[in-house]
């Protein structure tokens, strides 16, 4: 009973510390949920909450509004980023360290369900890196599922572990299940919202290959130095990929020097690109190999 108590207490707490962050995102075809991001007013939200609006009203913890306006939105993670008007200093939230998220972990979810104001559900991280497609053709990788409560309105809001970090950016529910909702990872949020923010937009560079994360056996892992890859599942004909020598079953350990554990790192690493061509690390039959590939720019895509 006392462990209980304890914990309720915490948890009380940190709804406590992390409220004052979260804002209510209102335009007149719908509403949602944000997070300060900047004390001088950069919120991050789900792009289908902004629909693509320019002047927004953000509604603040003490019930105060502010208007807001869209800097950039990001279709390919669903992701915005609109900046509040007024000049006061904002509370923030920490984004997580990625590789500190675990199945099993407690989390909290903040938001405004059905225009219902700061209502908190709680449940587990229950699987990490879902992919799902969504109806317009576009595909979110790197997902985080859990299974607390996200409904409508949702949308937006922070997913908190218990050190009140946000690990995720609530998204999607599957409509014909219970129990099961989805959040963008905040290491996808943390580089999308930083170009949104310095560019207004995210420009990437398409390479031409789907494919998934995986954890390396033993020796591939001694082999490679690292014990997360991303195995090639498919190239596609005529595409960078496939003019640079990349094949099915390759193991892409890095991009221009920089790591390579999931999808979202070749999505990040390939905005982030500088000139058109990127050098990739690959690990083939257990030997490595250096390939270069001269990338193209692409509006959206349903693979890297």
């Amino acid at each position: 009973m006392k462990f209980l108590q304890q914990f309720s207490d915490e948890l009380e707490s940190l709804v406590a510390k992390a409220m004052p962050a979260v804002v209510a995102v209102q335009h007149a075809q719908g509403h949602g949920t944000g997070l300060f991001l900047t004390p001088d007013g950069y919120v991050l939200t789900n792009r289908h909450v902004v629909r693509g609006r320019g002047r927004l009203t953000l509604e603040l913890h003490d019930g105060s509004e502010v208007r807001a306006e869209l800097v950039g939105a990001d279709a390919p993670t669903d992701l915005a980023v609109v900046r509040a008007e007024a000049g006061a200093k904002f509370p923030t939230l920490p984004l997580a360290d990625p590789h500190d998220v675990r199945v099993g972990q407690w989390v909290v979810a903040i938001g405004n369900p059905f225009r219902l104001e700061q209502s908190v559900s709680m449940g587990v991280v229950s699987a990490i890196n879902r992919t799902l497609p969504l109806p317009d053709g576009v595909i979110l990788e790197g997902l985080l599922q859990t299974d607390a409560a996200i409904n409508p309105g949702n949308s937006g809001g922070p997913l908190l572990n218990m050190h009140g970090q946000v690990v995720g950016l609530n998204t999607l529910v599957l409509p014909y299940a219970q129990g099961i909702g989805f959040a963008v990872s905040a290491a996808t949020a943390a580089w999308v919202a930083s170009l949104l923010i310095q560019r207004g937009k995210v420009d990437r560079r398409f390479l031409g290959i789907a494919a998934t994360a995986i954890t390396l056996p033993a020796p591939s892992a001694q082999e490679a130095g690292q014990l997360r890859a991303v195995r090639i599942m498919k190239v596609g004909p005529g595409t960078p990929a496939a003019d640079a020598g990349l094949e099915a079953e390759d193991l892409l350990l890095g991009i221009d020097a920089w790591p390579v554990t999931n999808v979202d790192d070749v999505q990040r690493l390939l905005a982030l690109a500088t000139g058109p061509e990127v050098r990739l690390e690959v690990l083939r039959k257990g030997r490595r190999r250096t390939l270069r590939a001269r990338t193209t720019p692409r509006e959206h895509s349903k693979a890297a």
